[in-house]
């Protein structure tokens, strides 16, 4: 009876020092609180009561960066958030050289997402997100990089804004629109006016075209069918013109000759 209570015991104690290691994690193993080694994926085996393990997860993660009200450079507060991905690449550094690398992160990033944004004007933060946020990178990078841990990237997601500001920037916005409408019109009015004066040039130049161009508009008026059109004057006269201009066109040409 014995025997059956110690081989009992004895699987208990073997069962109890079983560790299965998952792909993308890493287990640290200690002994005594000392630090031994890494234990990669698989299935690991430590002595119980005597070896613990801490595991590591070695995956990108992500972090949000909370609210932050800011001021920033030109005297404009804003309230600010965003989001963090960072990964570690050495289990070992990220548990002995920092208490809680998670929480560690996420205050650095707020600090940082702070000092960069108040050193710049409302304009910068709302037109270059991803160069703010590069910089924040840069800097909690710097810091973590003795953790073993990388940062991979920082995203600026919301930026909330007083309802006076919304308003101010709403007003500047439909200014520049409006300006930008009056000074399609003003071009459009100026190509018109060069169309319209090379026409004309057209038209001098020919008098037959004028009556080219009211064949047209009567045209124009007769798909009505209830019109009345009554001419001021006879259509010869358009013709005598033509005629007339024609011949002293010639006589001039011939004065000219003669001399």
């Amino acid at each position: 009876m014995s025997s059956y209570i110690i081989l009992i015991f004895l699987i208990a104690i073997f069962l109890s020092g079983i560790r299965i290691v998952f792909e993308y994690k890493r287990a640290l193993k200690f002994r005594f609180g000392s630090y031994i080694k890494v234990l990669n994926p698989g299935f690991r085996w430590i002595i119980p009561f005597v070896e613990t393990t801490q595991f590591v997860d070695m995956r990108v993660i992500t972090i949000n960066i909370t609210t932050q009200e800011i001021m920033t450079q030109d005297n404009v507060p804003c309230k600010i958030n965003g989001v963090l991905f960072y990964k570690i690449i050495n289990a070992t550094q990220s548990i002995l050289e920092v208490e809680n690398y998670d929480f560690a992160i996420s205050q650095l990033a707020q600090a940082s997402l702070r000092d960069v944004c108040g050193k710049v004007e409302l304009d910068t933060i709302l037109s270059k997100r991803e160069e703010i946020g590069n910089n924040i990178r840069e800097i909690v990078d710097a810091e973590t990089k003795d953790w073993g841990i990388t940062i991979l990237d920082v995203k600026i997601k919301d930026i909330e804004l007083p309802e006076n500001m919304k308003r101010s920037m709403a007003n500047q916005a439909e200014a520049e629109r409006s300006r930008r409408a009056r000074i399609i019109l003003a071009d459009a009015e100026k190509q018109a006016a060069h169309a319209l004066l090379e026409a004309g040039e057209l038209i001098d130049k020919s008098p037959s075209s004028i009556k080219l161009r009211l064949y047209q508009t009567l045209a124009d008026i007769a798909a009505e069918k209830n019109s009345t059109i009554v001419f001021p004057f006879p259509e010869e006269v358009l013709y005598q013109k033509e005629k007339s201009d024609k011949r002293n066109n010639k006589g001039t040409k011939k004065r000219k000759s003669k001399k």
